[in-house]
């Protein structure tokens, strides 16, 4: 396949296809049993999913439809979208919360109700940062703005910018370390990690290897791997523009300050500014100004 590096044991995380088989699919539920509760550290104890249909319709014809990437449901009945998300986008928390209200009016009962709702959870892996930050994992409810309390603690939006994430093997300490440095690494990995020996890391693992894919998988993972390698080239290309049009304006910022200071100097001199213009390339009326 050409798009995959022969030197690659297992599929990189990122992309559309592995995400949706290793935690979109029956097969593999107790990979994001896992993960889930590794990620809520006893908040949560979820003992089963059922995954629920991606693709919501909206309520009439002129309202837009959404399509998650994963949507299951506790035993509980508490809802967990969990999308991954490689880019960036202007509205990206708009996007957020806009996909939040399907769950919650999902809900709704016909005839009598009382309005109570399970809860719903908003995950999102973030191949990006979208702050300065140095914490790697935002939770976001909505708080009384006065006492800073939880005004409503059902609806909890959980941002994971793995860019952040930058512990090694040898730092590895809780479940939810090793799943972030699994979901991170996965592409990189030839051999099992000596940390990554628990059962469920064997399964990710087994189900992760490209060798063992069949046609119609390694085809489908070919071509999400190169959406995901076109977006990279495409985001790698326009920091490096950014990157050398920063650089040409810092240099063109930093020669008119070199110009000012010697227009300073050559008017407290009372050189004639016809010469001043001439050694600077400042205007008349810059001059004037200094």
């Amino acid at each position: 396949m050409g798009n995959i590096n022969p030197h690659e044991r297992y599929v990189n995380f990122y992309t559309d296809f592995a995400f949706k088989k290793l935690f979109g699919t029956e097969a593999n539920k107790e990979l994001l049993i896992s993960f889930l509760n590794a990620l809520f550290a006893g908040r949560e104890n979820i003992k089963d999913i059922t995954y629920i249909s991606t693709e919501h319709l909206p309520d009439s014809a002129l309202e837009r439809r959404a399509v998650f990437d994963v949507y299951c449901e506790s035993t509980d009945g508490d809802k967990f979208l969990i999308e991954m998300q490689k880019a960036n986008q202007e509205y990206f928390k708009d996007r957020s919360i806009y996909y939040s209200t399907f769950p919650i009016r999902e809900q709704a009962k016909r005839g009598d109700w009382n309005y109570e709702l399970k809860r719903v959870y908003a995950i999102g892996i973030l191949n990006f940062t979208f702050d300065n930050k140095e914490e790697f994992m935002t939770t976001a409810k909505i708080c009384d703005t006065n006492t800073k309390e939880v005004f409503y603690d059902k609806l909890t939006f959980i941002y994971l910018e793995m860019p952040k994430f930058k512990k090694d093997e040898s730092e590895l300490k809780t479940l939810f370390d090793k799943w972030l440095y699994a979901i991170k690494n996965l592409d990189k990995l030839y051999e099992k990690p000596l940390a990554l020996q628990e059962k469920v890391f064997l399964r990710l693992f087994e189900q992760a290897e490209i060798a063992k894919f069949t046609v119609a998988e390694l085809q489908n993972y070919e071509a999400s791997l190169k959406v995901y390698r076109d977006w990279y080239s495409i985001t790698q290309t326009q920091k490096k523009e950014s990157f050398e049009e920063g650089m040409a304006k810092g240099m063109a910022e930093g020669e008119k300050l070199k110009a000012v200071e010697i227009a300073k100097k050559l008017k407290s001199m009372n050189i004639p500014i016809s010469q001043i213009i001439a050694a600077t390339g400042l205007s008349e009326s810059e001059i004037e100004k200094l």
